[in-house]
């Protein structure tokens, strides 16, 4: 039996706005403090994730922060000929103010504003605890990247631009979250403003299936419903949320899902990387997905 459309429309709506809202009001606020050891730097502070990108439900709980330092950058110039690499060197030169140092001081600003009992450093990202009104966070501090397509000179250079961070472990991350933002803002657009509210939907569904045990906490972040969604043709997107569901999902079901890219339009959505999804993995969630549709 399919799932009611009145239950799609409940699960279609957004979570906490104004809570959120505040949380990044705060957090930005204290980090672009005066005070800050790094104040003086040329950084930027933003929203990803589901708060960013508008697909959050009542289920989630942190907001993810980044404060990108972009007077440091980490870069890629394996696409540049000899004499553009020399180029680079000849105009840029070795930071002297590194990734490590910009975490450690927005790590100390972040214990000064809020204690240090609130703060807990994780691999990827600094925890702030909930508190006063305000939502758990997590805090990605990172330095720009640039994945450079030509340099010839200050005035005549051309990169896409994405973030670099260390794990704890000491692995190097590289994301593209302003890309992944635009185009999946420019998708729900293109498929009539049903891209969002669909990946809401099957992220309710998704938590529903963890509480009856059908699937792991961790088999689908939202990163990857996000992205696997994102490949869907616009036209799949139509009719009510079950008629669309059931187009989407099935288009998934039978197509090729090794050409699936990210919604950044980096890297495939598959494979063994740190910012790739399992294929086993998506298949046994199409499968749970399917399940709880058609119910018992």
């Amino acid at each position: 039996m399919a799932i009611p459309e009145s239950q799609l429309e409940t699960w279609s709506h957004q979570g906490a706005i104004t809570t959120s809202k505040n949380t990044y009001a705060s957090i930005k606020g204290n980090l672009e403090a005066n005070d800050a050891s790094y104040a003086s730097k040329d950084f930027e502070i933003y929203l990803q994730g589901s708060y960013g990108n508008d697909t959050n439900i009542r289920a989630d709980s942190d907001v993810d922060v980044v404060i990108q330092l972009n007077s440091t950058f980490h870069h890629n110039l394996a696409r540049l000929p000899p004499e553009q690499v020399a180029a680079f060197w000849q105009t840029h030169s070795v930071a002297t103010y590194k990734f490590t140092d910009f975490k450690e001081d927005v790590v100390a600003q972040l214990k000064t504003k809020y204690g240090s009992q609130q703060v807990v450093v994780g691999s990827k990202s600094a925890k702030l605890r909930s508190g006063s009104g305000r939502l758990g966070a997590d805090v990605i501090v990172c330095c720009q990247y640039r994945d450079y397509q030509f340099f010839r000179g200050l005035y005549d250079q051309g990169y896409d631009e994405g973030i670099f961070f260390k794990s704890a472990d000491g692995q190097e991350i590289v994301n593209y979250p302003k890309q992944h933002s635009r185009h999946c803002t420019t998708k729900h657009q293109a498929s009539g403003s049903l891209f969002k509210p669909l990946v809401r939907i099957v992220k309710n569904m998704r938590g529903c299936l963890v509480e009856d045990g059908s699937i792991a906490d961790d088999l689908a972040p939202s990163y990857f419903i996000e992205g696997l969604l994102y490949n869907v043709p616009d036209d799949q997107f139509s009719g009510d949320f079950g008629n669309t569901f059931c187009n989407c999902i099935n288009w998934l079901v039978k197509t090729d899902r090794s050409k699936c890219v990210c919604p950044s339009g980096k890297h495939w959505l598959f494979g063994n990387s740190s910012v790739q999804w399992d294929d086993g993995k998506c298949t046994r969630c199409l499968d749970a997905l399917v399940g709880l549709w058609n119910g018992p």
